[in-house]
This record gives C-alpha cells, structure tokens and sequence, in this order.
C-alpha cells in the first residue's frame, strides 16, 4: 500500500511539473506605417495561450509615457486568445520606435518583447520642398 501511494504522488508530481503555460502572439510588432496627428492610436497584440495550465500575464509595461499598454485582467485558458491594447499618443510629431514588455508565467518566454513603430506626422506643416512648384531661380 505504501509503495502504490509512492508511484502515485510521484506520478502526479512529474504530471504537474509537465504542465505549462506557453504564449504565442500572432505578431511581435506592430507597424502604424504613416498616420496623422491626433489618429487613432489603440492598436491590438493577439495571442494564444498553447500550453496546457492557464497563462497568468502578471505586468505589461512600455518603455515610455506616450505608450499605455493594457493587459487581460483574468488568467488565458490553454486553447483560448487573448489581447494586449495599446495606446499611443499620437499628438506627439515623431517617429514612433516603442517597446512592450509582457512579464507571464510562460514557461519558455515568461518575459516577452513586443515593439510598435511607425511615423507621426503633422499634415498642417507639409514639407517646404513638397509645397513649390518652380524651383527659387525659375
């Protein structure tokens, strides 16, 4: 009896140690391409948990203030997706180069780096050359 209670708990322990959460977006960047000031700037990371134990994302941060990322609140069952929202403050004229860091419990990459880039530009201040028609010694 002992014995059989022995193989048990070691069997349930191994089960256990076999069971893991595993995060897979369908893309690591996001390319706002060229947009206008004061565009939409909320964009969506989608993944899907491919493990077989619920993936728990604990934090997302971004590495500036001008990007606010929001994660799922409630744990990604295994099968199931989920979404990362970002918002980025498109009233700022730049080049727009971003990253997202996802901390999970995601056994092979519990930290993840997303990135976001793009161009935002100011359509009330074209570019000079883009605006002449005749060159300066027509």
């Amino acid at each position: 009896m002992k014995q059989l209670l022995t193989i048990l708990f070691i069997g349930l322990l191994s089960f256990s140690i076999n069971a893991q959460a595993k995060i897979d977006f369908e893309s690591e960047t996001i390319d706002y391409g060229t947009i206008e000031k004061g565009s939409n700037g909320v964009r969506v990371f989608k993944f899907t948990n491919t493990g077989d134990e619920p993936l728990i994302i604990s934090k997302v941060s971004s590495s500036c203030g001008c990007t606010i990322p929001k994660k799922p609140k409630d744990p990604i069952l295994p099968g199931k997706t989920g979404e990362i929202e970002v918002k980025y403050d498109t009233n700022r004229v730049n080049p727009i180069r971003k990253t997202i860091t996802v901390i999970s419990n995601a056994a092979d990459t519990p930290t993840v780096a997303l990135k976001i880039k793009g161009l935002v530009v100011d359509p009330d201040k074209a570019n000079i050359l883009e605006k002449k028609d005749k060159s300066v010694m027509q």
